[in-house]
């Protein structure tokens, strides 16, 4: 089969094309699956990289979606001819967090083979149902961006009509979030460098929108349009650069989900602020098999589909992430075969 395997010790020239052995028929509690699509997220970049260390010839990408081939033994969630999609953490089925799913151990194109192939064998908790009618391309994009956006909102947010929501940027996790957010009653306030990007944000229903180049301390304009309370959820993914401005933009009691660290990995936090505004700063790393399962039905009771930039092929892999790594993508960025 053919796969996109990274050599040690990393870097975005170190991708390649390779002829690998056919996984084979499943075992007892396994499947076989055919994988169409998958979707880059930060972490995949880092990874790819070389930021993150990993094997020698690592199988990359931790999204896969497809059709399920063959099952195995005992199998009698998935039958052939189901679409699925992976799972970040497979083995993390439901409940809180615990040590496993502190670090990368057991995720695709990490710490295990990912999806960038064209067949997998795995346990069935690496795969959750796909939604109807979705195309693999989409239902790709819930396996990380979608459902960390999930969580951060409806798990752990308790997020709830009447809301309101900031999210930063408009990439794969923000847009989810807006499209979640809009999905479920709560008004939306995006930000970004890119005005093209904010119109777009509007087109998909953002109610607010803020070009923080053009206010750099953007929590002003954040309180201005609500009335100087503050939004109730944050979704944070620049880290350290941007956290004090949204501890600034967030009610007294309201919720930041810390998602991502674009700005860095440490620096300065106003913690007397955050003390006093008695925030809940939460970070989170995905979610749960069963709340991938519950996103996907309320997917499907829904009329929401992601919004994809650009797709491209297997082979193509390496040019994605270049494509990745200059910020120029709105959404998901896509690779199909």
């Amino acid at each position: 089969m053919k796969a996109m395997v990274l050599k040690a010790p990393g870097g975005l020239d170190n991708i390649e094309l390779r002829d690998l052995p056919d996984p084979g028929q499943p075992g007892k509690g396994q499947v076989r699956v055919r994988i169409h699509a998958s979707s880059l997220n930060f972490h995949d970049l880092l990874v790819a990289n070389g930021g993150i260390p990993t094997e020698d010839g690592r199988l990359l990408l931790s999204d896969g979606a497809g059709v399920v081939e063959a099952v195995g033994e005992g199998v009698s969630e998935f039958k052939p001819g189901d679409h699925v999609v992976s799972t970040f953490f497979p083995h993390w089925l439901s409940g809180p967090a615990f040590a496993a799913v502190g670090h990368f151990g057991h995720t695709p194109g990490d710490g295990i083979d990912g999806f960038a192939c064209q067949y997998v064998v795995r346990d069935t908790q690496a795969f959750t149902l796909a939604p109807r009618g979705w195309s693999h391309a989409e239902a790709a994009t819930i396996t990380t961006a979608g459902l960390t956006a999930w969580r951060a909102l409806v798990g752990d947010g308790q997020l709830k009509a009447g809301d309101t929501i900031l999210t930063l940027g408009t990439g794969g996790v923000s847009i989810a979030a807006l499209q979640i957010g809009k999905l479920m009653g709560a008004r939306v306030i995006v930000t970004s460098s890119s005005n093209d990007k904010l119109e777009r944000a509007r087109q998909l229903g953002a109610d607010a929108t803020i070009n923080y180049r053009e206010h750099p301390e953007w929590s002003e304009q954040v309180r201005e349009l609500t009335q100087g309370k503050g939004v109730d959820h944050v979704i944070e993914l620049g880290g350290p650069g941007t956290l004090g401005q949204s501890i600034r933009a967030v009610r007294v009691g309201g919720h930041i989900s810390l998602i991502g660290v674009l700005t860095g990995r440490q620096g300065d936090v106003p913690t007397a602020l955050l003390m006093a505004k008695q925030v809940r700063l939460q970070g989170l790393i995905v979610g749960t098999r069963l709340q991938q399962q519950e996103y996907v039905k309320a997917l499907e009771l829904s009329a929401v589909r992601p919004v994809i930039d650009r797709s491209f092929p297997l082979d193509g892999l390496a040019e994605a992430f270049r494509l990745q790594e200059a910020g120029g993508h709105f959404g998901k960025i896509s690779v199909e075969w």
